[in-house]
């Protein structure tokens, strides 16, 4: 039977992977900022080596915890139509199935599956109205796997957060 980690161990590897989560939400909150930010100017502001930043990176990207891409921001743009639309999901029907559907439109920038009365929420941006009710009326009403709908029209958008704002850290594999 093999040998169980001391206490000594388990608390130093704790401790170890609580300093690991903060440096790599420090280095995320770095590159939320600025996605481009260079690794040296990272390791400068951290206060850690360069090879430790890129290292970090490198992980966190295998691991799928971390991908640097560019994001539109809607309230910043010219769109016309911004909606959220709240799906209740016909029986026999998954939420997956549904949102895999939407998920290939790229007038569908979010899909959130929900609890409480609907299944789905989905925000969607057109260029105009005429473009909203299109989508409506091709992909949510009268269609079989969707059973009800609740579509809210977006009037002024307060805040646009699409950034992550906690520690966190990998999840056991």
């Amino acid at each position: 039977m093999p040998d169980k980690p001391g206490p000594k161990k388990a608390t130093r590897r704790r401790g170890t992977h609580s300093v690991e989560g903060r440096l790599n939400s420090e280095i995320i909150r770095l590159l939320e900022d600025d996605g481009r930010m260079p690794y040296s100017e990272i390791a400068l502001k951290l206060q850690v080596s360069e090879g430790t930043v890129r290292n970090r990176v490198n992980g966190m990207k295998d691991a799928g915890l971390l991908r640097i891409v560019a994001i539109a921001d809607p309230s910043a743009s010219d769109y016309k139509a911004d909606a959220m639309i709240c799906l209740k999901v016909a029986p026999g029907i998954t939420p997956q199935a549904v949102a895999d559907r939407l998920g290939e439109l790229s007038s569908v920038v979010y899909i959130l599956w929900v609890t409480g009365r609907f299944d789905l929420l989905v925000e969607l941006i057109c260029d105009d109205p005429d473009d909203l009710a299109g989508f409506l009326e091709d992909h949510i009403h009268g269609v079989e796997d969707i059973v009800d709908a609740e579509v809210m029209l977006g009037l002024k958008n307060f805040k646009n957060q699409f950034l992550l704002k906690r520690n966190w850290k990998p999840r056991d594999t």
